[in-house]
């Protein structure tokens, strides 16, 4: 099975930071858009408190592929460091598709514990944010629920 439900990962965010990924999102439509989630790790809860921009480097099909070079890497590693975080996770959009992970996503994802949120955008408007854990086997993607600032204060 491809998809399940966890309870026990959280991502941990802002209204702030889930418009962001929204506004890449609408920015790079019709191609699909990547970036690194930044914050920290914190006992089964990943709080992202910015993003890391990178440039979709795939040289064909973009509107259903992306790829981040290693030195994309480095780069948004050095980000975090200096603003005291980490990179705890990876992002990208789905255009005119749903926010689920394709078997291509789960064929290129590398990090255990690291948070994988995916927006769809329909015809140019973002819609859904999601998030997913990669399973320790990476056999599958395990559902991640995303938490607000704004829930939390409720």
């Amino acid at each position: 099975m491809l998809l399940s439900l966890i309870r026990d990962s959280i991502m941990q965010t802002t209204p702030d930071v889930l418009d962001a990924i929204r506004t890449h999102a609408a920015e790079g439509y019709p191609e699909e858009i990547c970036g690194f989630l930044l914050g920290t790790m914190q006992e089964g809860t990943n709080v992202v408190t910015a993003i890391h921009r990178v440039d979709n480097e795939q040289d064909t099909n973009r509107e259903r592929r992306y790829l981040i070079p290693p030195g994309a890497f480095r780069d948004a590693q050095q980000a975090a460091r200096t603003e005291g975080h980490d990179i705890v996770g990876i992002y990208h959009s789905h255009p005119d598709h749903p926010a689920e992970p394709s078997e291509t996503d789960l064929q290129q994802a590398t990090f255990p514990g690291y948070t994988y949120a995916i927006v769809s955008v329909d015809a140019g408007t973002p819609q859904e944010c999601t998030a997913w854990q990669l399973a320790p086997d990476r056999s599958r993607f395990d559902e991640e629920p995303i938490h607000t600032e704004a829930e939390a204060s409720r």
